[in-house]
């Protein structure tokens, strides 16, 4: 989960409204200007009543009153609302590591062209944008996905969609994390596979930044992780994935002795496109083999949870 959610309701109408088929009609030389339309999600059955069967229902129904073939409804419709609709859609009824309703959902969306791109516009605001607490590659894989399979996108309006979804793609949940070399200020470098611990915390950090340091100090201040670094069964690897060596080196003190401090030497991180680092910071939790238990998350409380679980 990521900061707090920053979206500009304005920009995005626009944009909406540039995809969009035609505007209002004109009468008399003066436009005329139509109350917007309204989105009015499913209902839940009176005969589910169990929590869960109704969050599934939902998550299947929640859009079974848009018709995608109207192309004048995402033309007409309250652009506000609808990005609201789509934030309670993912928050309320997606489980954000199960992107298989999104795919289906997608699937439906896709079938015409001005409900694919309206989609995707809303989708890059909730589930890519970097400040989006609903920031989830798992639910925005299948957006991409649709994008980059569509017959209405040409070549080159996939490009955007098929290098996210490249990015994407990499270290998910359950799966193994991308190997990296790091390098010390003594010179001396390491891989991340060959740091040994029951946990590995990945800690992407720039000096300067407000948040690396307020992370910092919550792991620091975590007595159950202070307690298992401590024992050597989570190593902390702090990376500063960018070039501006004296500016790292003059942090370095700011960082714990009892950590690994490294840098990516040559960038090669962001140059091979190996971790998304559109948004720093971020923490990546790995297990002893290396797999990834949590992917670009800001939140130490989150890290602890995980940890507790599967210790």
């Amino acid at each position: 989960m990521k900061r707090l959610l920053s979206i500009t309701v304005i920009a995005l109408a626009t944009a909406l409204l540039m995809l969009s088929c035609g505007g209002g009609a004109k009468r008399g030389g003066a436009a005329q200007v139509k109350a917007p339309r309204v989105f009015v999600p499913a209902i839940v059955p009176s005969s589910i009543t169990d929590p869960e069967e109704r969050r599934l229902y939902m998550c299947e129904h929640y859009w079974d009153k848009v018709d995608f073939a109207d192309s004048t409804f995402f033309a007409e419709i309250d652009t506000a609302q609808m990005l609201n609709a789509f934030v309670a859609y993912v928050s309320n009824f997606m489980n954000p590591e199960d992107g298989a309703p999104m795919g289906r959902f997608m699937a439906k969306a896709a079938k015409y062209p001005h409900s694919l791109r309206y989609f995707a516009m809303l989708a890059d605001q909730v589930l890519y944008d970097p400040n989006s607490p609903l920031r989830s590659d798992e639910l925005y894989i299948p957006v991409l996905q649709a994008q980059v399979d569509s017959e209405w996108l040409d070549k080159y309006e996939k490009l955007s969609p098929q290098y996210n979804l490249n990015l994407a793609l990499q270290n998910r949940i359950g799966h193994k994390a991308n190997d990296f070399r790091y390098t010390v200020a003594s010179g001396h470098s390491g891989t991340l596979y060959g740091i040994k611990a029951k946990y590995t915390l990945i800690f992407f950090n720039n000096p300067g930044c407000s948040m690396c340091k307020t992370i910092r100090e919550e792991i620091s201040a975590s007595q159950l992780l202070t307690d298992m670094i401590n024992r050597g069964e989570i190593k902390v690897l702090a990376l500063y994935p960018d070039e501006l060596l004296d500016e790292w080196h003059a942090y370095r003190e700011h960082i714990p002795s009892n950590w690994i401090n490294g840098y990516d030497k040559g960038t090669v991180i962001r140059n091979k496109n190996l971790y998304d680092l559109k948004a720093i910071p971020a923490l990546y939790l790995l297990d002893a083999e290396k797999r990834v238990l949590i992917k670009d998350s800001t939140e130490v409380g989150f890290v602890e949870y995980v940890v507790s679980q599967t210790m």
